[in-house]
């Protein structure tokens, strides 16, 4: 051994202790502590991972109360839609496609959508060969009849399939409402009193600007054209040439015949 180099003193003093701690070797070192990383929690039994079709169906949604709607009264409905409509018909079937309109309407349950399906006509005045008089009735509009009613895809196609009926009137192939002035007059019947009698035309078949020869009277066998028709009274206003002028000539239409 070198005497030159010291002894190193194996020795541990206290304060070398405190300096230099020992570490307890029973204590776990940080490494083997086991962290929540590493900490495997398994599932327990009869959890909803385990199993989740035994696990209870949530409850259904409360239903929204349902709001009554306010009730219509469908007669009023129905009557505030209403309007009159033209239709073409066949001439001469006016009467007979009308009664076969209406079967239809009853026979396919469609009555609340139609009200009156009708053929416009007047009361007027003929006479017979031997002179009597006998009141008829007289279409306003041959070759048309008319119905209230509602226009919806089931009654157009009701009515364009009765047999007879052409189309409706209007433009564009789209149905046209009556204007008020042509309801007044082919439709609605002024109110009469009691004691007053609604006036009856006569039929005269003759119109402004027919020849007609006058078949009776004073001036028989003269020829002239009709100036005017006057259908209350029966009778026309026929221009005839005498003594190189013309004369306005009231006849009784009985009293002329078409040339």
């Amino acid at each position: 051994m070198n005497d030159a180099d010291p002894i190193k003193d194996e020795t541990t003093t206290p304060e070398d202790a405190q300096e230099h701690p020992v570490s307890d070797e029973s204590t776990p070192s940080d490494e083997s502590t086991p962290t929540d990383a590493d900490v495997v929690m398994e599932p327990l039994a009869g959890s909803d991972e385990d199993d989740d079709s035994s696990a209870p169906a949530p409850p259904p949604p409360a239903a929204k109360p349902k709001i009554a709607k306010p009730k219509v009264d469908v007669a009023e409905e129905v009557e505030a839609k209403m309007d009159w409509y033209i239709l073409k018909v066949a001439f001469n079937r006016e009467d007979s496609i009308a009664d076969a309109l209406r079967k239809r309407v009853k026979m396919e349950g469609m009555s609340e959508f139609f009200g009156e399906i009708i053929v416009p006509t007047e009361d007027v005045a003929t006479f017979t060969r031997d002179g009597k008089r006998r009141v008829t009735k007289r279409k306003l509009l041959p070759g048309y009849i008319m119905a209230n009613m509602i226009i919806n895809d089931d009654t157009w196609f009701l009515v364009r399939e009765t047999g007879g009926i052409s189309d409706f009137t209007g433009s564009a192939g789209k149905p046209m409402p009556m204007e008020p002035s042509d309801i007044e007059r082919f439709v609605n019947k002024p109110e009469l009193d009691d004691e007053d009698e609604a006036p009856i035309k006569t039929a005269i078949p003759f119109k402004i600007g027919d020849r007609v020869r006058v078949k009776e009277g004073n001036f028989e066998n003269q020829e002239g054209d009709v100036d005017a028709v006057d259908e209350a009274n029966g009778r026309v206003t026929v221009i005839i040439n005498i003594f190189g002028r013309s004369v306005p000539m009231e006849l009784d239409h009985w009293q002329v015949e078409p040339l």
